[in-house]
C-alpha cells in the first residue's frame, strides 16, 4: 500500500485531510511546522489517534510519518 493509500483511506474513514491532521498535531503540542516537538514520542502519537479516531496502528504510523515532515 502507497503512503498516499494510507491516507485516502485515513481520509475516508475520518474525515479529515492530511492538513487537518497537520493542525491537529500542532493544536495538541505533537509537532511544529518542521516535525515533532521536541520530546514527543511516537507512541503517544499513536495513542491518542488510536483513542481520538479509532485509527489501527499502520495507519497512526503514517500520520506521525506526516507530522515528522518526512511525507508531504
Amino acid at each position: 500500500m502507497t503512503f498516499q493509500a494510507y491516507l485516502d483511506n485515513i481520509q475516508a474513514k475520518t474525515g479529515k485531510s492530511p492538513d487537518q491532521f497537520r493542525k491537529w498535531g500542532k493544536d495538541r503540542g505533537f509537532s511544529t511546522a518542521t516535525g515533532l516537538a521536541a520530546g514527543i514520542k511516537a507512541g503517544a502519537i499513536v495513542a491518542a489517534l488510536k483513542d481520538e479516531f479509532g485509527l489501527g496502528h499502520g495507519h497512526a504510523m503514517a500520520i506521525v510519518a506526516l507530522l515528522k515532515g518526512g511525507k508531504k
